[in-house]
């Protein structure tokens, strides 16, 4: 992969994939040139289908940002790939566009970054709307964190439990720069070196664990993952899934299985089928409980009083 020769190289590119959502994508792209106040950066935006004018939103209200219009949904991994195979920046980012950048944050990550050469990949401090922190870095998979990651119903029963606590990160010390195993690629920063060596996502991950995949590989390649909470990012987590509930409960379950196999397996048949199977259930069981939340409430008997 190289940048694209017609544009002038800049300290940090900002990829934004985008499907629909007019006022997410508004939001993100309205708060990045505060972000970027310091260093040299560009935008660039891969909308992957949007039937809801999207596209032209971009060009009349974003003109400097770079847009890639494709004309069906490829998916975040290949969306994600077509930004990088164009940025100029030093640093590549790819952003959620259901996120707001705080002021400073992007040019405090490329200072960060600078100081610390060792550090291929990292991820911001992501903050619910509310002002805490999300879980946003996490151990790599193994089977038994296979039942107690963040949508896991143990997880969702008993969340203080050790093993989901373990998995998720949670006794993270929340302000120093410290590595860890993977982050989330709703934020997520490496350099231009560690593309050009190791490549870009991998696209047989539709959208899931392709983050947990990439740093696995920046790990491989000899460089750290880490935690950098330099600055913050707003993370409206779920917005753009929340309109189609069922199918990332699906992708997210398949790109599991697509992990394991890639990483794990050891082609033994048997215990193949079995983490198949496994997975498989806990996608029905997610898909189930998907159903329940969004299915409509029972109409009232007349005259009963709802609490």
């Amino acid at each position: 992969m190289s940048p694209d020769a017609g544009v002038p190289a800049c300290d940090i590119t900002l990829i934004v994939v985008h499907r629909n959502g007019t006022e997410l994508l508004r939001a993100c792209l309205a708060s990045l040139p505060a972000a970027c106040e310091g260093v040299s950066w560009e935008a660039i935006v891969v909308d992957n289908g949007s039937t809801d004018g999207s596209p032209d939103l971009v060009r009349a209200e974003f003109p400097d940002a770079r847009l890639i219009a494709n004309p069906d949904n490829r998916g975040f991994t290949r969306a994600n790939n077509q930004g990088i195979e164009i940025a100029c920046g030093r640093y590549i980012t790819l952003l959620n566009n259901d996120t707001v950048s705080n002021p400073g944050c992007f040019a405090e990550a490329v200072r960060a970054l600078d100081a610390r050469p060792e550090i291929g990949a990292a991820g911001l401090k992501l903050l619910n709307p509310d002002g805490s922190r999300q879980h946003s870095c996490r151990r790599f998979p193994s089977f038994q964190q296979a039942l107690f990651s963040r949508e896991s119903l143990l997880t969702r029963l008993f969340p203080n439990n050790p093993y989901s606590a373990g998995y998720l990160m949670s006794d993270l010390e929340e302000d120093r720069v410290q590595d860890v195993d993977w982050v989330s690629g709703a934020c997520l920063i490496t350099r231009r070196e560690v593309v050009d060596r190791i490549g870009g996502l991998d696209e047989r991950f539709f959208m899931y664990s392709e983050d947990v995949d990439f740093c696995l590989r920046v790990w491989q390649a000899g460089w750290h993952v880490a935690y950098l909470p330099v600055a913050t990012v707003v993370h409206y987590i779920g917005q753009t899934s929340s309109r189609f509930p069922f199918m990332p409960i699906v992708e997210r379950h398949r790109s599991m299985y697509r992990y394991y196999k890639k990483h794990y397996s050891r082609e033994l048949i048997f215990l193949d089928i079995a983490t198949a199977a496994m997975v498989v259930v806990r996608c029905a069981a997610q898909l189930v409980a998907a159903w329940r939340r969004r299915a409509p409430a029972p109409a009232a008997v007349p005259g009963e009083q709802r609490p």
